[in-house]
């Protein structure tokens, strides 16, 4: 008889057309990712909903009642979940100037002002000298100035 050669034939996935969400469940494999994307997309159903409800608060839309909310909750909605995606918002103050509101702004919360750190640190300096560093990459490795490497700690 002669050599019969086999051949495969090609595998056939489903007949059935992936969705967009077939798609994304291919590509992200991971629960830790899964559930990265579903939280994003739950906060940007939020961030929409209650944008929504804060334009419609003030908008006029031709064929629908105004309503008259109180819109401090779904404004605090609405900035929480900007807070969340890394947005600051800021405030004006009487000069007519933007100050940011949280840690850049400490000061206008009564925190502390630039001039104030500078004189905390210029106190500092005079009690011990020393020199603050920082790294914003790591990791680093310190040697001695004899060139010899550190000694590791033991736990």
């Amino acid at each position: 008889m002669p050599d019969e050669i086999k051949t495969e034939e090609p595998k056939k996935e489903d007949s059935k057309k992936k969705g967009p969400l077939g798609k994304l469940k291919e590509k992200v494999g991971d629960a830790e990712d899964n559930l990265a994307i579903l939280s994003t997309f739950v906060r940007l159903g939020i961030l929409v909903w209650s944008g929504g409800i804060l334009t419609l608060n003030y908008v006029t839309v031709p064929g629908l009642p105004q309503q008259k909310i109180d819109p401090t909750f779904i404004a605090s909605v609405f900035t929480g979940v900007l807070a969340t995606f890394g947005v600051q918002t800021a405030k004006k103050s009487g000069d007519g100037t933007m100050k940011m509101n949280g840690a850049n702004g400490a000061a206008a919360g009564g925190g502390i002002t630039k001039a104030d750190l500078e004189r905390l640190i210029a106190a500092a300096s005079q009690t011990a000298p020393a020199q603050t560093i920082r790294v914003e990459q790591g990791p680093i490795k310190f040697i001695t100035n004899d060139g010899e490497p550190p000694v590791k700690p033991t736990v």
